[in-house]
């Protein structure tokens, strides 16, 4: 199935920061609902906020009342095959774990999500909702009838970005040491009112330098064979690290395929991505050629050559700029990138729920120091910026 990053319209109705907001994103997606219109209606239901997710059975009596009609997915596997085209909502858990599960829209069996579940190869089907009112071979999100809303609910997008910045600025006053102490507990109070009124969070409010408004994704990219070359981790290690600092990856196998997956900001990730896949097939091609090869003997010394050689990322510092105005703005580009990385971090773990931890595996018992040095003359060649300041992969004259 066909992934397509959808954030349900979170990130444009004014809500920052890290959420495990599955349900309230699925069925935003499947709905055609405002995102801030099921958050508040779920939020409602639940009597708390949904900011870090709510159960099954809330997003189950939402749906139900809206005319959705829930099926059985008796543990089938993830796969098109055993759900119906046109707009469906799933429920997924892992298994032989407890976690509490996963909430995602499929139309026509395209996955609306921030991440592919079908990466992991280990979801099943729990249950799964369709509109009694949709047509089979609809392409659109079907809009179910609205419960009754009362009035708090029926805010437009203007007066819920009234309602952040009245908080934020409040917040500032209650934070304030030129507060006077009765200033601080009125806005103390109105804040506690207003966020309890509206099922919000504080850090529904937050602002750090726009890293809480960064959307996040993760994205897999499959290689051949059940073990990762050295060089094909060393290039994933190269791609993130130098061209794309705030994205970080891992690996893992699935069935006899090895997958490398990349998280980070969504349009770093997507780049990532691309570039990766661009450099695995000129590495490999070239080993092919010239060893018979890329994943042993020569032809894997050639590419881990290759690999070790490409340029590594120089910023240039501007004419008119001193040393320390280039050393303060590199500490201020280094600390946000090390505030963004520890952010995807925390939303891999609480979206996706994993945990990494660092490993070491055995070297290669059979190396080529001829071959990987003509693989890393080769990798050297490479220019990795253009005219245009964009980073991108070709051959230097």
């Amino acid at each position: 199935m066909e992934f397509i990053w959808n954030d349900g319209g979170r990130s444009s109705a004014g809500f920052v920061g890290l959420a495990g907001d599955c349900v309230t994103r699925a069925i935003a997606i499947a709905t055609g609902t405002s995102y801030r219109d099921v958050y508040q209606s779920l939020g409602k239901s639940a009597n708390k906020t949904v900011r870090n997710g709510v159960s099954s059975s809330v997003g189950d009596e939402y749906l139900r009342a809206n005319l959705w009609h829930r099926h059985q997915g008796n543990g089938r596997p993830f796969q098109a095959e055993h759900l119906p085209r046109g707009v469906v909502v799933v429920h997924l858990e892992k298994l032989n774990t407890r976690r509490g599960g996963h909430f995602c829209c499929l139309i026509d069996h395209e996955i609306h999500d921030t991440w592919n579940p079908m990466d992991d190869g280990d979801y099943a089907i729990v249950n799964y909702w369709t509109f009694t009112g949709a047509t089979s071979d609809s392409k659109l999100p079907a809009i179910g009838p609205q419960r009754p809303q009362d009035s708090e609910q029926l805010l437009t997008q203007n007066e819920f970005e009234k309602i952040l910045r009245r908080l934020r600025a409040l917040d500032t006053t209650a934070s304030n040491h030129a507060s006077t102490e009765g200033e601080k507990r009125n806005a103390l109070r109105m804040m506690q009112s207003l966020m309890l009124r509206h099922n919000l969070s504080r850090e529904d409010i937050t602002e750090d330098d726009n890293i809480e408004s960064v959307s996040y994704t993760r994205m897999a990219c499959p290689v051949n064979g059940r073990r990762a070359c050295a060089w094909e981790k060393a290039l994933a290690a190269y791609v993130s690290g130098a061209i794309f600092p705030m994205v970080q990856w891992y690996y893992g196998r699935k069935q006899n395929r090895t997958l490398f997956w990349f998280y980070g900001p969504v349009d770093d990730v997507k780049n990532c991505i691309l570039l990766f896949r661009e450099l695995l097939l000129t590495i490999a091609t070239a080993a092919q050629l010239q060893y018979g090869g890329h994943s042993r003997g020569s032809g894997a010394s050639y590419a881990e050559g290759y690999v070790g050689g490409m340029p590594k990322q120089v910023s240039q510092t501007p004419n008119a700029m001193t040393k320390d105005q280039a050393f303060s703005q590199s500490a201020l580009i280094h600390a946000r990138t090390l505030a963004v990385k520890q952010a995807a971090v925390d939303w891999l773990k609480l979206e996706c729920g994993i945990s990494l931890v660092m490993s070491r595996g055995n070297g290669r018992d059979q190396h080529d120091p001829d071959a990987a040095n003509r693989g890393q003359r080769h990798g050297s060649k490479h220019d990795l910026s253009t005219v245009t300041g964009r980073k991108r992969i070709g051959h230097s004259q």
